[in-house]
């Protein structure tokens, strides 16, 4: 591979985009289907065709378009659902974090440090709580065999080494503080564009902008979404992984879908924050709202976990009453709290939530959506149709895995274990080699290896080095990169999911014509 081009294969573009859907139409019959590309349907693209499946993969929209791009942005270990005695789901939880952190990604998911402030409003027996948890947290990484290098052991802080790691928490009545660690990814939208890219290098035809209308088990009624033109794409098995979605197209499934709300601050409100924040929520024993500094001029305060009736759309409207909540609880521990004019954007994703039970609460009503576990189930309907539903990002691969097993199963296809645990993703490399890359350090946390190659369109290019926003790192060379490579094919795909510039509607609004003339450029033949 040069240093301008992509791991072999696994470019996606609008060319490849229109080759492979007239190819995906034209009777041939594919080995797997899968519906939805958020990170559980590009993970399992990546399963069936690492295990040497011909498959072909769609969404009605873009990559990550739904649930996937809405997250805390955290790969969690599991340490809540210990709480609630959900072993297995804790378990599962931090032997997944273990396989991003040290092998299938390690360039996108590191290690977050928390601060839980021990302020006045935090007693001595919610400390104590505390405390076990992030040391049974610690015995679940041991457990999943992730190494101490990778996760460090939590402690207690002075108050001074609390007021170092959060200088926004209010000195008054600090008493200290408890460190803690657990995973983030760089970027959940990033993650699920990886998993696609790596699935097309195994041969998976990843298409966009193409809506499934009708499920079968052997196939689906399908539209192409930029013409209109509908079609026919015929399958062995077919795997719904439209997530909230997917009652929609497939019989007896019921979710309880559950909003999750994030605000966006700008760093400089909070000040420098070296640590995120576990705030504890009144009146709540293990849930926490939490401060989440992205570092990239912006941090994310999260998040809500409140029930959603009715229809479920195609992005969610994030209620003020979310927001209210959030700044109440965040304002708890800080000097000066955050006015609502400083909330400079705001997101909600809907957790897909297997409705089990419709009277499971301690007073024979429905549970809150924050009580129902969040462990996946893999369903096949009577006429073949395997979905998956439940789970969260951390759990993707495992989700994956487990849906393609199912189909195969279902569908007589012959196919040997799941190698993804062990698989790496494109731009996935030991971290000595990461730091060793010539490449700004900001583009080797969200393109790995291939940041060589996205810093070469800049030298190439001077413009090209440009940021596209003041106080923001992504450069035209990354808007470019995501058009030749990464399968954008508009400006919305661009800055909402490639980067997450669009999380800022000011912010977006400026650099829109960017975003434009980036697509005008690539739209004309290369030289």
């Amino acid at each position: 591979m040069s240093h301008t081009e992509a791991a072999p294969g696994s470019s996606l573009s609008a060319h490849r985009r229109g080759r492979e859907l007239a190819e995906a139409t034209d009777g041939r019959v594919a080995d797997v289907l899968v519906v939805g590309l958020g990170a559980t349907g590009a993970g399992a693209a990546l399963d069936a065709a690492a295990r040497g499946l011909d498959v072909v993969a769609v969404d009605a929209h873009d990559l990550a378009f739904g649930t996937s791009r809405w997250s805390s942005k955290l790969i969690h270990g599991g340490l809540r659902y210990l709480a609630s005695a959900q072993f297995d789901v804790a378990h599962e939880s931090a032997v997944e974090r273990g396989v991003l952190m040290t092998r299938t990604a390690p360039h996108l998911v590191a290690a977050q440090p928390f601060v839980l402030p021990l302020t006045p409003l935090v007693s001595r027996a919610q400390t104590s709580l505390a405390w076990a948890g992030f040391r049974a947290g610690d015995m679940l990484r041991l457990a999943a065999r992730t190494p101490r290098q990778v996760l460090p052991a939590p402690r207690r802080l002075s108050a001074t080494e609390a007021r170092h790691l959060a200088p926004a928490v209010r000195a008054s009545g600090l008493r200290g503080g408890l460190l803690s660690w657990d995973g983030k990814v760089t970027d959940d939208a990033r993650l699920v564009t990886a998993l696609a890219r790596t699935a097309a290098g195994y041969g998976a035809r990843v298409l966009t902008r193409v809506r499934a209308l009708e499920l079968t088990g052997s196939g689906a009624r399908i539209r192409d979404e930029l013409t209109g033109e509908e079609g026919e794409i015929r399958a062995r098995a077919v795997i719904n992984a439209t997530g909230v979605w997917a009652g929609a197209l497939a019989d007896g499934i019921r979710i309880r879908p559950s909003r999750g709300t994030h605000l966006v601050l700008r760093s400089e409100r909070l000040g420098t924050l070296p640590a995120g924040l576990h705030i504890p929520i009144p009146g709540e024993t293990n849930r926490f709202v939490l401060v989440l500094p992205q570092g990239d001029g912006r941090v994310y305060v999260g998040l809500t976990d409140e029930p959603v009736d009715g229809g479920i759309p195609d992005v969610p409207e994030v209620p003020e009453t979310d927001i209210g909540f959030l700044l109440d609880v965040l304002g708890s521990i800080l000097d000066v709290p955050v006015s609502r004019d400083e909330v400079v954007g705001a997101f909600a994703g809907l957790r897909p939530l297997l409705d089990t039970s419709a009277h499971d609460g301690p007073d024979g009503g429905p549970a809150r959506t924050s009580d129902i576990s969040r462990r996946h189930a893999v369903l096949t309907s009577p006429d073949g149709v395997t979905t998956v539903v439940g789970g969260k990002l951390t759990t993707y691969r495992r989700m994956a895995q487990d849906a393609v097993d199912a189909a195969a199963e279902a569908r007589g296809l012959r196919v040997g274990p799941s190698p993804t645990a062990s698989l790496p993703l494109v731009g996935a490399a030991a971290p000595g080699r990461l730091r060793a890359l010539s490449a700004p350090r900001h583009l080797v946390r969200r393109y790995g290896t291939e940041a060589v190659a996205v810093h070469a369109l800049a030298a190439q290019d001077p413009a090209l080095a440009e940021p596209v926003l003041p106080g923001h790192p992504v450069t035209r060379a990354e808007l470019l990169w995501a058009v030749r490579h990464e399968g954008a094919l508009d400006e919305a795909d661009l800055l909402d999911r490639r980067t997450r510039i669009g999380l800022v509607p000011e912010d977006r609004a400026e650099v829109l014509p960017i975003a434009r003339e980036i697509l005008n450029r690539t739209a004309a033949p290369r030289p």
